[in-house]
């Protein structure tokens, strides 16, 4: 439209210039004209001027006809001027990186370049004459490559920021739609895929630099250097100063804070400008929320492309911690050569290129027999003698060698004499990663390794007659299975039964009956000739015996008899013993251990029940006890429904030199069954039974509550011990049945405390150790019962922090007739009290046995000399109730 008329409107000048022309040609012969006269006169006229108006009719038609001919050619030329424009207007449009679509007012399309079309996957056959933008855009939308409304297009579009169209092949396209003052339109698209990928990443960058940033410890901002505004701040700065960073960014030191932290800041700017690498450290004070802290910063003039000072960045951190660690350092070293020269584990400082000792401790003189002083810069060959020596330098050797810990127990030579010391030896590298000294500790451990040896010999061993206990029967009786499977060697279990114990015990007193038991270990030992004999239980042996079986069983189980038939003479008095045996003989008894013996078991039950001194061989018909056993729990079962079960008390008192000194602090509840038909059933008898069957978890839980009620009703607040089976751990709630007991009884959790048996850890000792916590949590206390009758109680009681540990009775019979009883309860009691745990020795029934518990600082004491289990009112006056104090005095 635009060339068309500019074309018109050029040859309005051409026209104008012809008419002037031709009407200065006609003027005169229309004057000429004028002036003749008429026709009729015509003939007045000569020849001459008859020529010359032809000629001047010639020359007028000449000259129009020059006229159109010059029009023409102006014409024509002005058409291929305005083509030539035409065709470079259309050649520069097509050539733009970018499409483009003109419409009229009407909004037909009058131009679209061949960018556009290439952007859509569109032709020029696919355009037509009139077709309008609305056309175009239906068509675009045909072929998948718009996906908005003909209005949403024109809308987004004219917005400022325009339309982004995204297209099936991942391609962004931003489009722009102008509308020009004469109702025309210009739309422009671009593809601007790789600028809005440049966009993301850059976003992404960015995310990911501040993300760094945000998690760097220290303290990072970075402001402009011309207005010192700051543009960025991480969450370690917001931290620090308690600004968020919307508050920090836009503003200066002077508007964010105090007058004396400006001053400081921007004097640290400056120093950093005028910083000839750019960079400048140092450590000034600022107020943080009126307090003073000491920052350590570093500041970096980041440049421009043209290398102008652009921005500062800021890293700084608190010090202030650190500094006062730092006076401290002082102090402190001096406190650590203090506590090293004290330490009571021998410390030496080895150079390694010379092997000269740098550092000595106090402890370490008895190592090195001589003063500190002396040993330092001499060697292993100048102090010690030269067999020793050559093994101290090989061993020092090996360990720069392996550049770690060896640790190892050798003997060593000092003025007390040979000592096991525990010496662990540790290289320590310098900055290159080479051997530069070597930290030698000696730790005396021979008392630690003899008790220790004694413990282990305890685990495996009863502590009244040193014999075998049970878990060492078992494990023996394992070993001989395995070594006669698969042949056709025999051996016999004997269970032997000592008779009439209960008898001297009740006559003579326990201190006698252990002697008693002492000396029947004795004799069997030196009957059975090499053969294993144990204690089983108190009055119970087991012995194991090869040969030919049962002949060489019985023979032996008559031998035994006859060696303790002889009266024994103990303390001036004559005691009588005798034995009843049960055999069982493998393989033709039991598979393995458990079964041999329980059928030894039974067969030592029929015997006793034909008579006492009887030998009874195990037979298939002596199931018939297994089904009395399943009698008395059926009993047991209705005993607990019928009540038939009570509790006894036994006082339990602080260990001093004499019954009336011993002051009873607590007690320990014991249960009783009266069985309306067999009389007082004996502990010994139905608990094993309750553990067996299960009813002890039932029976426990009504022993706990009554336990619980009884001592929540004791006017005084005195402790009150429970034993707790292993059983009532593995099933049920054992921590939530405690937890309800105490808040139905008002019982104070701390006046509780529970005994358990190793028992409890052995099954699952993960399980057992985080209920034991757990029931710890409650506040109660937990007692290790039975200590040293098992084999892994030094290994709980370095898992568990244990309130008391009891000694058990077997090891306070005995003391004062054997050294060796002595020193394992001496140990003991040492071991307790090294680990912050009180002691508490059962079976207390002398006065020696008192007094040398108190001597030996045992903290409580249990037995029939303060007393025996008793029903609660017996000790009525001790709990502060004022009821059968008649029958209290009595017993006391």
């Amino acid at each position: 439209m635009a060339e068309k008329n500019w074309q018109e409107g050029s040859m309005l000048p051409i026209a104008v210039q012809a008419l002037a022309c031709l009407t200065s040609a006609v003027a005169p012969s229309r004057a000429y004209a004028d002036s003749v006269i008429s026709p009729i006169q015509l003939g007045d006229f000569g020849p001459n001027l008859v020529w010359e108006a032809l000629i001047g009719g010639v020359v007028v038609c000449a000259f129009l006809a020059a006229i159109a001919l010059w029009i023409h050619s102006a014409l024509r030329k002005s058409k291929r001027s305005q083509l030539r424009r035409n065709a470079f207007i259309s050649s520069a449009m097509n050539n733009l990186n970018q499409g483009v679509v003109m419409t009229d007012a009407q909004r037909r399309v009058i131009f679209c370049n061949d960018r556009y079309l290439e952007i859509y996957g569109l032709a020029r056959s696919d355009l037509w004459t009139g077709m309008t933008g609305y056309d175009i855009l239906g068509l675009r939308r045909k072929r998948g490559v718009l996906g908005v409304s003909d209005d949403e297009f024109y809308e987004k579009a004219a917005s400022p920021n325009g339309l982004i169209t995204e297209l099936p092949d991942g391609r962004s396209i931003l489009v722009k739609y102008f509308v020009l003052p004469n109702g025309g339109s210009v739309a422009t698209h671009l593809d601007v895929s790789e600028q809005r990928a440049l966009s993301r990443q850059l976003a992404s960058t960015k995310q990911f630099l501040e993300t760094v940033l945000d998690n760097v410890p220290a303290c990072v901002a970075a402001k402009n250097i011309e207005d010192g505004r700051y543009i960025f701040a991480n969450r370690a700065y917001e931290h620090f100063w308690g600004f968020s960073r919307d508050q920090v960014v836009g503003k200066n030191a002077r508007e964010l804070f105090g007058p004396k932290s400006a001053d400081s800041i921007e004097a640290t700017d400056r120093a950093a400008l005028l910083a000839p690498e750019g960079q400048y450290r140092n450590e000034f004070e600022v107020e943080v929320e009126q307090a003073r802290r000491m920052v350590a910063s570093i500041r970096i003039v980041v440049r421009n492309e043209s290398n102008k000072p652009q921005f500062l960045l800021v890293v700084f951190e608190d010090i202030t911690d650190r500094q006062s660690l730092s006076m401290e350092l002082e102090s402190t070293k001096k406190f650590l050569e203090l506590v090293v020269d004290n330490i009571p584990v021998a410390l030496i400082v080895e150079q390694v290129k010379d092997g000269r000792y740098l550092l000595a401790n106090r402890s370490a003189e008895t190592i090195l027999n001589r003063r500190r002083e002396e040993a330092t810069g001499l060697t292993a060959s100048d102090i010690f003698n030269a067999k020793e020596a050559k093994l101290i330098i090989a061993r020092d050797e090996a360990a720069i060698k392996k550049r770690g810990m060896i640790t190892e127990e050798h003997p060593i030579s000092t003025k007390d004499g040979l000592r096991l010391f525990l010496t662990r030896r540790a290289t320590v590298l310098n900055d290159a990663g080479e051997p530069q000294y070597l930290i030698k500790t000696h730790e005396d451990v021979t008392n630690r390794r003899q008790t220790e040896s004694r413990m282990a010999h305890m685990a495996y061993h009863d502590g009244l007659t040193d014999l075998p206990n049970r878990a060492a029967f078992l494990q023996a009786l394992t070993q001989m299975i395995e070594a006669c499977e698969g042949t056709d060697e025999e051996f016999a279990v004997l269970c032997v039964d000592l008779d009439g114990l209960k008898e001297v015990n009740d006559v003579f007193g326990h201190a006698l009956g252990d002697k008693l038991l002492i000396e029947v270990a004795q004799r069997l030992q030196d009957t059975a000739r090499g053969g294993l004999v144990a204690r089983l239980s108190g009055d119970e042996f087991g012995l194991i015996i090869d040969g030919k079986q049962p002949d060489a069983g019985l023979a032996l189980a008559q031998q035994l008899g006859e060696a303790l038939a002889p009266e024994f003479q103990i303390d001036g008095r004559a005691v009588r013993a005798g034995i009843t045996t049960g055999m069982s003989v493998f393989p033709h008894n039991g598979p393995d251990g458990a079964s041999l013996l329980a059928n030894a078991g039974a067969a030592l039950f029929r015997a006793k029940q034909k008579s006492c001194g009887t030998i009874s061989l195990y037979q298939p018909e002596m199931d018939q006890q297994i089904r009395d056993r399943r009698v008395l729990h059926q009993d047991l079962s209705k005993a607990i429904k019928n009540g038939e079960l009570s509790l006894a008390f036994q006082p339990q008192g602080i260990a001093r030199n004499s019954v009336a000194e011993s002051e009873i602090i607590g007690f320990e509840a014991l249960a009783r069954w009266q069985h309306p038909v067999r009389g007082q059933v004996s502990p010994a008898e139905f608990i094993p039974i309750a553990e067996e069957s299960g009813l002890i978890v039932e029976m426990g839980e009504w022993i706990l509550r009554e336990v619980c009620r009884e001592a929540a009703s004791w006017p005084k607040p005195m402790q009150v011990a429970v034993n707790l089976s292993p059983a009532q751990f593995m099933h049920g709630d054992v921590v939530g049945l405690v937890h309800s007991i105490l808040i139905e009884t008002g019982l104070s959790p701390g006046r509780l405390e529970l005994e358990i048996t190793e028992g409890v850890l052995i099954e699952d000792f993960d399980r057992g150790l985080a209920l034991l916590r757990r029931l710890k949590a409650l506040g109660v206390r937990i007692s290790m019962d039975d200590f040293g009758s098992g084999y892994s109680s030094l290994s709980y009681l370095q898992a568990f922090p244990f309130d008391k540990i009891k000694i058990d009775r077997a090891f306070i019979m005995n003391l004062g007739r054997n050294p060796q009883s002595a020193a394992i309860v001496r140990a003991v009691i040492d071991l307790g009290h090294g680990l912050e745990m009180s002691i508490i020795a059962e079976g207390v029934e002398t006065i020696d046995q008192l007094a040398f518990l108190a001597k030996e600082g045992c903290d409580g004491v249990q037995g029939y000399l303060l007393g025996k289990p008793m029903p609660i009112g017996k000790y009525a006056d001790l709990v502060g109730r004022s009821e059968a104090m008649e029958l209290a005095l009595k017993t006391g």
